[in-house]
């Protein structure tokens, strides 16, 4: 079984700084609106960064698995909060965005497919708590 852990230190203020297993360090902070001075990434914005960035690692490895042609890709995604505190996350929805001339539309939605049933460990996290939504776009050129 895998741990993972990560440090994350106080380093005034509002402002933190946290490793990861790969040896990089994130700052968050809050926003002046919440005492902070805004030079950092806010915690629940970092949850769906985590998303995309799961999903879309999933992806990246399936398109060159696949050999597929595409220029550019980007992942949008976006969450409702609760009104209620603890505010988080009841719905979120993650657009994937495929840009090229020739893109292969059923073969991209599979491996979209793959990530977000099958790879994605952030997904099925995110599933426990919320309603994701998923939506592909192409965009040839």
């Amino acid at each position: 079984m895998d741990t993972h852990k990560v440090i994350t230190s106080w380093k005034g203020k509002m402002k933190f700084e946290s490793d990861n297993p790969s040896g990089d360090t994130i700052a968050i902070d809050a926003g002046p609106d919440s005492g902070g001075d805004g030079c950092g990434l806010r915690p629940k914005a970092m949850m769906l960064s985590a998303l995309a960035g799961c999903t879309g690692l999933d992806v990246a490895s399936l398109i060159e698995k696949m050999k597929l042609e595409v220029e550019d890709f980007r992942i949008d995604t976006e969450g409702d909060l609760t009104e209620e505190h603890p505010k988080s996350y009841h719905t979120v929805r993650v657009n994937y965005h495929f840009f090229g001339k020739n893109l292969d539309e059923k073969k991209l939605e599979r491996a979209v497919n793959l990530s977000v049933e099958k790879y994605c460990g952030v997904m099925v996290m995110f599933r426990q708590f919320a309603k994701v939504e998923i939506n592909i776009e192409f965009h040839k050129n």
